[in-house]
């Protein structure tokens, strides 16, 4: 029987993976299912990887179930190659899946970024 829990992602940014690790597994022991988590270290980590284009296609994914990566391209009016390249960062991830057949899909009903800047104190 196929899970029919609706799946949510919550992207973070905490240079501690560690403790971003642990506490996604205590929520997790203590409640069942909260969803799942993506850590970026720092925001030129989260925006080196999660740029424009493929923010674009993950929201042209949503709701859409598995389309080819070629279809993906025209949707959102890219070149294949760059689209495919894009794609494969994005399952790299975990953004998106692929199925047995190539095609992609984001599996995420719901997918949140909390980031927090916080002051910081520079060294002089």
């Amino acid at each position: 029987m196929k899970n029919t829990t609706p799946r949510t992602l919550t992207i973070t940014l905490n240079p501690d993976w560690r403790a971003s690790l642990r506490a996604s597994a205590r929520k997790a022991a203590a409640a069942g299912y909260q969803g799942e988590v993506l850590n970026f270290e720092s925001p030129a980590a989260f925006f080196g990887r999660l740029t424009e284009r493929r923010w674009l296609l993950v929201v042209a994914l949503k709701g859409q179930g598995t389309v080819s990566v070629r279809e993906l391209a025209r949707r959102v009016g890219r070149d294949v190659k760059r689209v495919h390249e894009d794609v494969q960062t994005l399952t790299e991830l975990g953004l998106v899946e692929r199925d047995e057949n190539g095609g992609v899909a984001c599996p995420f009903e719901d997918v949140h970024i909390d980031m927090h800047l916080q002051s910081q104190t520079l060294a002089a």
